[in-house]
């Protein structure tokens, strides 16, 4: 046996947990919250103080290993698992996780995953407790081993260790032109996010959005470092579908407006519009994503909306129904489907972005840096939270940390070999 004990503590998420169908249909914000009344079932304000729940393994030398559970800034939308709630994910955990923990072999990091997330009731587990569970599996199995998370990763799927750099993409939150300007001095690789997540922001005919583009390039080229040219990348939350048209060609026509404003710069748009299902989210994706490919066009699409769990994934990747996949880590669960989802992209051509929330915390966001090196994803979200510096700093700083003791690594096996 070697855990010995699983203890659970109460912790705050980074950011807030939003009701995202009230936002979409027009609550006010009002300084930092949204008047009006929710929509989403679970929610008893528009806005919300995201919460989470620490999970603690007691190994046999008394060390504990942690992971943190939590869901995602709009919880309860497009398919998701409903808005946390810390009651519930505690009592599953101690009625049926920690029994399951006891059983494991905690140095077999893929075959413990396997045993302590099997249904439960026919049912699957809340993704949170699979998210969670698994970062305190994993830090488990890499302390028993003696290695980082990243090597762990490697060594159950059979991957080289890893020697690049993943870029980082940063999310500016409300506060776009101060947070850009961060970016921008910080020469992240990918920015903003820009949250284009009402008609205010998208704009008559979309005409905000694409003034806020411009600037944006603009601003790179006026405050940035000589040689600067980072993706621009923009989550606009269907907002081109419900203000322009919900018709590919139209879609994919303006999108192709907006890339030209910015030439020599690759853009994301990410969640150009919601079709209401995940199968018609995959046709008319894949429409979009063909027309652009056929104009040559620099822009790129980016799937977030009704593409959560790993089999998702897995369609969307198959149809090549995006040129960029969000992985989003608490939606998708097991951080061994995170990875799995990485490889499945690489297989299918699609980019591998391992994304996530606002609302994650300083612990999931290092796990997902080694998941994210460990299978060489295309590009990873700075997290958590809304700001930048922060969320910069802790994810920039742990693939920094794990790069060198990769080589480190590989320095001491080239010896040894």
């Amino acid at each position: 046996m070697q855990i010995k004990d699983v203890l659970l503590a109460p912790g705050n998420g980074a950011f807030f947990y939003d009701d995202q169908e009230a936002v979409r249909s027009g609550a006010i914000q009002d300084g930092f919250i949204y008047v009006g009344a929710p929509i989403t079932p679970g929610f008893k304000s528009i806005r919300i103080p995201a919460s989470s729940l620490s999970v603690g393994l007691v190994l046999t030398d008394d060390t504990v290993v942690w992971g943190d559970m939590m869901n995602v800034q709009y919880s309860g939308a497009s398919g998701r698992d409903p808005l946390f709630s810390t009651n519930q994910i505690s009592d599953v955990t101690s009625r049926v996780i920690a029994p399951r923990l006891f059983e494991v072999d905690a140095s077999r990091y893929l075959q413990a995953c396997v045993h302590v997330f099997e249904p439960h009731e026919d049912n699957r587990l809340p993704l949170a407790i699979e998210y969670g569970v698994s970062q305190a599996l994993l830090r488990a199995a890499a302390h028993l081993h003696c290695g980082t998370m990243a090597e762990v990763v490697c060594a159950e799927f059979d991957l080289p260790l890893p020697t690049g750099r993943i870029p980082i993409y940063c999310q500016s939150g409300d506060a776009r032109e101060i947070n850009v300007d961060k970016m921008i001095l910080k020469s992240v690789d990918v920015l903003p996010h820009g949250l284009i997540n009402s008609r205010q922001k998208f704009g008559v005919d979309g005409q905000t959005f694409v003034d806020f583009v411009k600037w944006v390039a603009t601003r790179t080229s006026e405050i940035g470092r000589p040689g600067y040219h980072p993706v621009l990348h923009f989550d606009v939350y269907g907002w081109i579908g419900q203000e322009i048209s919900l018709e590919p060609q139209r879609i994919a026509d303006f999108i192709c407006k907006v890339a030209d404003t910015v030439p020599g710069f690759t853009l994301n748009i990410e969640s150009p519009a919601d079709f209401g299902s995940t199968q018609a989210q995959i046709e008319n994706n894949a429409k979009i994503v063909s027309i652009l490919d056929d104009r040559g066009s620099s822009a790129r699409i980016v799937v977030d909306e009704r593409c959560n769990t790993l089999d998702d994934i897995r369609l969307f990747a198959e149809a090549r129904a995006a040129h960029l996949i969000q992985i989003k880590t608490p939606d998708v669960g097991s951080l061994v489907d995170t990875a799995r989802a990485v490889l499945l992209c690489k297989e299918n051509d699609v980019g591998a972005y391992v994304g996530g929330s606002c609302t994650e915390t300083d612990l999931s966001a290092q796990a997902s840096v080694h998941v994210s090196v460990a299978t060489q994803a295309d590009m990873m979200l700075a997290k958590p939270g809304m700001g930048v510096d922060e969320a910069f700093s802790i994810v920039g700083n742990e693939q920094n940390r794990l790069l060198a003791m990769l080589n480190r690594r590989r320095a001491q096996n080239e010896k040894s070999g």
